[in-house]
């Protein structure tokens, strides 16, 4: 069921209305992207994380990695869990993974997405200074609280170079506050209000701590998951004197820029479930794109390191033209015999076109319109004539019921020219309302690229 109400992202409910309407199966997440037929684990979160801080190496540090320098995160549960690997492995980063769970590190050091496990805070920034003066990427866990760290670490005068977090924020019932974590899990079901008290009084001192980071000098990011919005309920002053946050979402910050482009997530799914076919669609990947150097380390670091979960499936960052390319030479190698049978296509719903997310995708538009749903709808109704296979509407998504509209799109390949022709009204359309969308907003580089296209745009003076 789609709850949508006109449109502008709904903030006329309660948090506990939305939780009752879930509690009776009223509710569609926006992460049901990953439902149709294209599940692909952490891979998904994996990759998006590895964009990100390949971005921001790019624009903060004019280098291709963050080889010598110090990020400093939370989370290692769920989709927290790939920051290590797509940070410090795939990024080249000394990374401080702060975890609650102390078991959770454990199982991301078994599984090779961690490297270690420190003992205490000083050990961890032992390893951390060894690192950054080898220029080596290294992944270090810390069980710990991340407000109680972060704090410490703002105390001491430790200045990270980059600071993010991906703690469950967006729920005060998901994050964990500060105290003894049996007694606070005792009480998460003793006294919920109780716990949500705690929760939102933790993540004011988890965010004071970022914001007094941030003015010692680190590069800080709110990686999409409401924790500054949860901490100005609590009373703690986020915004500036123009109302904007002090420390911006991941991406107005190093995403959008991309976004500009009609690039994004864009992901498949072999439905033989023979992984010989994601390798000749891999090797097609990197032969068709020869020259994008982030591409191309990603694919090979997925291949090795990337664990398949359900059907062979990968996900790579792909533009406005560059996914019509790519879909159609997937059609031609399924026509030619080299993909055994069909291959579903789609994306994740952090995309540049079908996403209203006020304090994420479309956090501080440039024209303010950070709230207006219209797009989303225009992507799925531009989608659903053009011929896609399953389009969908969902409301949530990471930033928590009430936040989000998006539109999901999947599409078949299965080699025939109809589905070609589908193929390219649908992978063109999608991404490029997303460069429309920001052509409208004002951004020069969409403005450009719609130029680029063929639409007609007015200059800026205009």
């Amino acid at each position: 069921m789609l709850i949508a109400n006109s449109n502008l992202v709904p903030r006329w409910a309660t948090e506990q209305h939305f939780e009752d309407l879930d509690r009776r199966g009223l509710m569609m997440y926006g992460q049901m992207t990953a439902g149709s037929w294209i599940y692909i684990g952490t891979q998904g979160i994996l990759q998006g994380t590895y964009e990100t801080f390949a971005a921001l190496a790019k624009q903060e540090f004019g280098a291709d990695s963050l080889a010598g320098r110090f990020v400093l995160t939370a989370g290692l549960g769920g989709m927290s869990g790939a920051q290590p690997l797509a940070a410090a492995t795939m990024n080249e980063a000394a990374a401080l993974i702060v975890e609650v769970r102390a078991e959770r590190i454990d199982r991301k050091v078994q599984e090779g997405y961690c490297d270690r496990r420190a003992r205490d805070l000083d050990e961890a920034l032992g390893w951390i200074e060894e690192a950054q003066r080898a220029g080596t990427g290294l992944s270090v866990g810390l069980a710990g609280n991340a407000a109680d760290v972060y704090s410490e670490l703002a105390d001491r005068g430790v200045v990270p170079d980059v600071v993010t977090d991906q703690t469950p924020a967006h729920n005060q019932l998901d994050y964990v506050p500060q105290g003894n974590l049996d007694e606070v899990e005792e009480l998460r079901s003793a006294d919920p209000q109780e716990y949500r008290r705690r929760s939102v009084a933790s993540m004011v001192a988890h965010c004071d701590a970022i914001q007094r980071l941030q003015t010692a000098g680190a590069i800080c990011f709110d990686y999409g998951n409401n924790l500054r919005g949860q901490a100005e309920l609590g009373g703690l002053e986020v915004r500036d004197d123009e109302g904007n946050f002090k420390y911006p979402g991941f991406v107005p910050a190093y995403v959008r820029p991309l976004f500009c482009e009609g690039k994004g997530p864009f992901r498949w799914a072999c439905l033989s479930g023979d992984e010989s076919d994601l390798a000749v669609l891999d090797d097609a990947l990197l032969r068709v794109f020869p020259d994008d150097v982030v591409l191309h380390r990603w694919v090979n670091m997925a291949r090795e390191r990337v664990p398949q979960l359900g059907l062979p499936s990968r996900i790579c960052w792909l533009g406005y033209g560059d996914r019509a390319k790519f879909g159609l030479e997937i059609n031609r190698l399924i026509a030619d015999g080299k993909v055994s049978a069909p291959v579903v296509i789609g994306r994740d719903h952090l995309d540049c076109g079908s996403v209203a997310s006020p304090n994420r995708e479309t956090e501080a538009m440039l024209d303010g319109s950070d709230a207006v749903a219209d797009w989303p709808l225009l992507n799925f109704a531009l989608n659903a004539v053009s011929g896609a296979s399953w389009v969908s509407f969902h409301h949530g998504g990471g930033v928590g019921i009430g936040n989000a509209l998006h539109a999901g799109m999947v599409i078949v390949a299965d080699g025939t020219e109809a589905r070609a022709a589908r193929l390219e009204r649908v992978l063109t359309v999608d991404p490029g309302i997303g460069v429309v969308r920001h052509a409208d907003a004002g951004y020069p580089i969409a403005i450009d690229q719609a130029r680029a296209g063929g639409v007609p745009m007015p200059s800026l003076e205009d």
